[in-house]
């Protein structure tokens, strides 16, 4: 099984032909998110960059006018649409075929860039040949630290995290060392992954890892991303001194269910692919009934709140 899985990733991963044509591309995959899209573009062209730069939108599908909006407000923007959604890796990689930057930056459209931000990450890049991937200090809304950079995911962050268990051992050490919670975060460092809500890539990275991997629908790309690109000898920094808020869930809020059994679904794959070898392919039922699991105990939280909020509505 997970040779299989590395073979069909192998398939979809094409890398860009497209000639470097400026510093930076920055790609951004939209479903339904106008009014964050907006806010996000406006950050992006509101300062004058001592960059050369493109956007690039990929629009799934979005039905509230997304598209016409990028049309209208910000022509600069290349833009490209598709019929139907198709994913988030598999949009990104439409927008990185197209991308013509030395170092390509895949962004959330609910985000906020601050300032100098993507000029401190290409220098970041410039300065050093061995990153592959490089990350922003990512914020909340409400300007609290996001847990953006983490620990590749074990068995016990499984157990613990965003579970019954996590919940009655909150101090628990694989949370805390997955979520790397024990750390200030206010310098840079080496780390395992980065989330992919802004993450840069160098170009030279796909021509030795490759693009996204389009079997991840939704989620867990990044990891696998960066787990890829650790395996061919790049290096993958966190770099606080470039800062971009992140309001996480503009899309997925929308539909909730579907993405709690989409990022389930990218976990168990992930595990096939990068944890199934040896000794590990014994735990494969455990895996796979821990993460059924852990599904339906999401699911049903989220049929209650959803209840409990109806109720309420109807009763005042």
């Amino acid at each position: 099984m997970p040779d299989e899985l590395t073979a069909i990733a192998r398939d979809h991963l094409v890398p860009s032909a497209s000639p470097i044509t400026g510093d930076l591309s920055v790609c951004i995959v939209t479903w339904n998110a106008r009014d964050d899209l907006r806010r996000c573009l406006q950050s992006l062209f509101a300062v004058k960059r001592n960059i050369t730069y493109e956007v690039i939108v990929v629009d799934n599908a979005s039905t509230d006018g997304s598209a016409q909006m990028v049309t209208d407000a910000f022509p600069q923007t290349r833009l490209i649409v598709n019929p139907t959604n198709i994913g988030f890796a598999r949009a990104n990689n439409q927008a990185i075929r197209e991308a013509g930057g030395k170092y390509i930056l895949l962004l959330n459209p609910d985000t906020i860039v601050h300032g100098d931000a993507l000029e401190r990450l290409v220098a970041w890049m410039e300065q050093h040949p061995d990153a592959g991937a490089v990350g922003p200090r990512l914020l909340n809304s409400d300007g609290s630290l996001q847990f953006s950079c983490r620990a590749f995911p074990t068995l016990g962050a499984g157990f613990f995290r965003q579970t019954p268990l996590g919940a009655l051992f909150p101090r628990n050490r694989f949370v805390r060392q997955y979520l790397m919670t024990d750390w200030d975060h206010t310098v840079e460092r080496e780390v395992d992954w980065l989330s992919g809500a802004a993450l840069m890539v160098r170009r030279e990275v796909l021509e030795s890892v490759g693009l996204l991997d389009e079997g991840f629908y939704m989620y867990c790309e990044d990891v696998d991303w960066c787990y890829r690109m650790h395996q061919h000898g790049w290096k993958v920094y966190y770099v606080p001194h470039a800062v971009i808020t992140h309001a996480i869930g503009g899309s997925s809020n929308q539909c909730q269910a579907r993405m709690i059994v989409e990022r389930h679904k990218s976990m168990w794959r992930y595990y096939l692919k990068h944890n199934c070898r040896g000794a590990s392919a014994l735990l494969l039922p455990v895996v796979f009934l821990g993460l059924a699991a852990r599904a339906v105990g999401a699911l049903t939280r989220l049929a209650y709140n959803l209840s409990v909020t109806a109720w309420r509505k109807r009763h005042g």
